[in-house]
């Protein structure tokens, strides 16, 4: 048999199928997103009280991450997807049973809130940590070019604009029915994904997990320069997306029906610009990680930028967009560029790092967001312009995103005590 033949008959890697789970996934958590904040204020719960319940989730998603990311390696992917989406149907299974007793009235004000920091919080942020890491990891593993590489990652922020785009319809099209049909089709999506993955996805060969996969510390001066712009991006982006919902109730005068619907047209706005980026501008530009990453937080600057004055509900509808649009372009920048450093061994924790980071941005920003909107509406859509600006300032200036790519490890880079 030929080298050729051999390879031929090889499987080809499943990346659609792990695209599709990411897809799932996130369509359930950006399903509920444009009713939660109504959904709040319909059960009596304050402000305060969902940014906490966000905060307490995204906890759970920097305690968890490095270790799904590495388990993703020794396990192999399907266990970890199994686990991890079981976990997550049942959570939201019960998080609706608890918003529907919370709309009648069934439960007091402490109890609903404990239930939901524990089910949305606990149970769905440790879950849906699995995910994404899990996705980036198999495709570190199976690309060996930085193009092929950043196309992939801009996979995975593509499915993710994707699925905003569709919780935006799902979620704004079911709230005209009510508070909790949205809310019903979370779990539902979440157990289909389960099926997909148990039915579909090919459990690896032996040969291809590690046992002991590396750890990656956070200090290491090849990570560093991206977790620190990607926390920045992500800080600005939790603070105008748990008030989205506030902020258009508040701008429009609307109900808490009509919200859920206009919240769902303004992250669709943001699911659009993030789609058009990570499947058009990424694959097609043919950008550097550092070039992603310095065009996208410049552009979504200026978006935050249009957010803070209230201008009605187009530019509102224009910022949220442009807000999406550079996001897209700098988030395949920004996961792409470290794995390029890395050995094999490494990412996978490398995945659960960035994984982590990512929810570390949604520990402070929901609870700081909503206790700065109380304040002065204005506000904390002013400081995540000014977080935008200085990580746009950050990745312009650095010498690691002045270099012209990020690929080409010297000795000294690869090893991160250098």
């Amino acid at each position: 048999m030929t080298g050729t033949d051999s390879a031929a008959r090889e499987p080809r890697p499943q990346i659609p199928l792990l695209l599709t789970t990411v897809f799932l996934a996130y369509l359930g958590q950006m399903t509920l997103n444009p009713v939660i904040a109504p959904l709040a204020r319909e059960v009596g719960l304050s402000e305060w009280q969902i940014g906490a319940t966000i905060s307490v989730a995204a906890i759970m998603v920097v305690v968890s991450s490095q270790f799904w990311g590495r388990r993703s390696q020794s396990w192999g992917r399907k266990p970890v997807l199994l686990a991890a989406l079981g976990l997550a149907a049942a959570a939201m299974a019960g998080f609706a049973v608890v918003a529907a007793a919370g709309m009648r009235a069934l439960l007091p004000t402490a109890a609903l809130f404990l239930l939901f920091v524990l089910l949305r919080g606990v149970g769905f942020g440790s879950a849906l940590a699995a995910i994404a890491p899990t996705a980036q990891a198999y495709i570190a593993d199976v690309t060996a070019d930085e193009a092929a590489r950043t196309k992939g990652m801009a996979g995975v922020g593509a499915v993710q604009g994707v699925a905003m785009i569709g919780g935006a319809v799902v979620g704004g099209a079911l709230a005209g029915f009510g508070m909790l049909a949205p809310i019903a089709v979370v779990p539902v999506l979440l157990v289909f994904g389960l099926v997909l993955v148990a039915v579909r996805l090919r459990r690896e060969p032996r040969h291809e997990l590690i046992p002991e996969p590396a750890r990656v510390s956070p200090t290491d001066r090849r990570v560093w320069p991206f977790l620190l712009a990607g926390f920045g991006m992500f800080t600005a982006l939790g603070f105008m997306q748990v008030l989205i919902g506030f902020v258009v109730q508040d701008r429009l005068a609307l109900s808490a029906e009509l919200t859920g619907v206009v919240t769902g047209g303004s992250l669709l706005a943001a699911g659009i610009g993030m789609v058009a980026a990570q499947s058009v501008i990424v694959p097609r530009s043919g950008w550097s990680p550092a070039a992603l990453l310095r065009v996208g937080t410049v552009v979504a600057c200026a978006g935050f930028a249009l957010l803070v004055p209230d201008l009605g509900a187009w530019p509102l509808i224009l910022a949220i967009l442009l807000i999406g649009l550079g996001l897209g372009i700098a988030m395949p920048g920004y996961t792409a560029g470290p794995t390029l450093l890395m050995s094999r061994e490494e990412q996978g924790g490398l995945a659960g790092l960035i994984g982590a980071t990512n929810g570390l941005t949604f520990v402070v920003a929901p609870t700081a967001s909503t206790a700065l909107y109380g304040l002065w509406p204005p506000l904390p859509i002013l400081v995540g312009a000014v977080l935008m600006g200085m990580v746009a300032l950050f990745v312009l200036l650095h010498p690691r995103f002045r270099s012209a790519a990020v690929s080409g490890t010297s000795a000294a880079e690869a090893d991160p005590t250098a």
